[in-house]
C-alpha cells in the first residue's frame, strides 16, 4: 500500500444528511481565526476538499467537517465546514452530526444527561447541548449565530419563469426563500428536476443582479442555497424543498436554512420568540427550532435534530492515482 496521503475519518448523517468528520492527517490551518483559517483554506488547500467530497471518495450531495484546534478559548475544537459546493462558514447538520462523533468517540467529557461541546467556526462560537444517555449521542440542540432578515419582497426575472419574489435571509448561509407554489411545482419529490433546474436559475441570477453581502462580515457573501417552502403537515410547521449549488438537495431539513427562515418569519411577524417550529425536508425528516433571543445583530435561533454513526474510514491517495482531486461527473 503506497499512500501521499491519508485522512482518518468518523462518517455520520444527520436526519439524512451524511456529515464526514475528519479527525486526523490535517494539520492546524493557518490563521488566528476560523474565519481567517476558511480564507487560507479556500486559497490555499481546496484540494483536500475535493479529494473528500468528490467521487469516488464521496458524491453528489457530500458534506463533512474538518476538526481544528481552537482559536479561542472558550472552545472544545475548532471546525472547518465542507461540501461540494465549496467551504462553508456554518452548518447545521453539519454541528449536530459534529457533536454526535465528538460526544460518541469520547474526544470531549461526557456527562449525563447533557454533554456541552463548545465549537470555533467560521461564522463564530457555536454551542451544542447533546442529550445522552447510556453513552449514546440521543439528539443535538445547539445555539446558532445569530440570524436576520437580509432582503424582503425582492424580485428578479428569471428566463423561463418570469417575475419572482422571494426573501433573502441569512442563517449562517444565505437563503433565498420563496413558496414553491409561485412556481407552479408541487411539493413532491416526484417534482425533484423541476425543483432543482427552477433553484439553481433563481440563485443564478441573484448572484448577477442582487447578490447578497453580510452587514457585519464581507467575507460572507453570495446566494447558494434557495429554500423552496411548503405547508406543514403531520405536525410540522413547514417543509422544505432546498436546492444547493452546483446541483443538489439537502437530505436534512437545513439547520441553517431553519435558522434563516425562522428570521424571515420572524421579521414578517409570523414567528415570535420562544416558540417551537418544525421543519420538515424533501425525505421528511424534521428539525425543531426556536429563536430564544434578539438583539441588533438578528435573532439567535436554536436547532434540534439527531445523528447516527455510520462508519469509520481512512481515505488514502495513491501516488499514482489519476485524479488526486476525485472528479464530478
Amino acid at each position: 500500500m503506497r499512500a501521499s496521503r491519508c485522512l482518518t475519518a468518523v462518517d455520520s448523517h444527520t436526519e439524512g444528511m451524511p456529515t464526514r468528520v475528519i479527525t486526523g492527517g490535517v494539520g492546524p490551518i493557518p490563521g488566528a481565526t476560523m474565519a481567517e483559517r476558511r480564507e487560507h483554506f479556500v486559497k490555499n488547500m481546496d484540494h483536500i476538499r475535493q479529494f473528500l467530497v468528490n467521487e469516488p471518495r464521496g458524491h453528489a450531495a457530500m458534506s463533512g467537517a474538518i476538526l481544528q484546534p481552537p482559536t479561542r478559548s472558550d472552545a472544545d475544537w475548532g471546525v472547518l465546514y465542507i461540501e461540494v459546493s465549496g467551504c462553508l462558514p456554518m452548518c447545521g447538520h453539519g454541528t449536530i452530526g459534529v457533536a454526535t462523533v465528538l460526544v460518541e468517540t469520547g474526544m470531549v467529557e461526557v456527562t449525563e444527561p447533557v454533554t456541552t461541546v463548545r465549537l470555533d467556526t467560521p461564522a463564530g462560537l457555536v454551542v451544542a447541548e447533546v442529550t445522552v444517555r447510556d453513552g449514546r449521542a440521543e439528539s443535538v440542540r445547539f445555539q446558532n449565530v445569530p440570524a436576520y432578515a437580509h432582503e424582503l419582497n425582492a424580485v428578479v426575472q428569471v428566463p423561463g419563469l418570469g417575475e419572482v419574489r422571494y426573501d433573502m435571509a441569512y442563517g449562517g448561509n444565505f437563503y433565498a426563500i420563496l413558496p414553491i407554489e409561485s412556481l407552479g411545482i408541487p411539493f413532491d419529490v416526484k417534482e425533484k428536476d423541476r425543483m432543482l433546474a427552477a433553484g439553481l436559475s433563481i440563485m443564478d441570477v441573484i448572484n448577477a443582479r442582487n447578490r447578497p453581502v453580510h452587514r457585519d462580515n464581507p467575507g460572507i457573501a453570495g446566494c447558494k442555497h434557495v429554500q423552496l417552502v411548503a405547508e406543514g403537515r403531520d405536525g410540522s410547521d413547514a417543509r422544505n424543498a432546498m436546492v444547493i449549488h452546483p446541483g443538489w438537495f439537502d437530505r436534512s431539513p437545513c439547520g441553517t436554512g431553519t435558522s434563516a427562515r425562522m428570521a424571515q418569519l420572524h421579521a414578517r411577524g409570523e414567528l415570535a420568540l420562544h416558540t417551537d417550529f418544525v421543519n420538515e425536508s424533501l425525505l421528511g425528516t424534521r428539525f425543531t427550532g426556536r429563536l430564544v433571543a434578539e438583539s441588533a445583530q438578528g435573532v439567535t435561533p436554536t436547532i434540534e435534530g439527531r445523528a447516527w454513526l455510520t462508519g469509520m474510514a481512512q481515505y488514502l491517495l495513491d501516488p499514482t492515482d489519476p485524479f488526486p482531486n476525485g472528479f464530478t461527473l
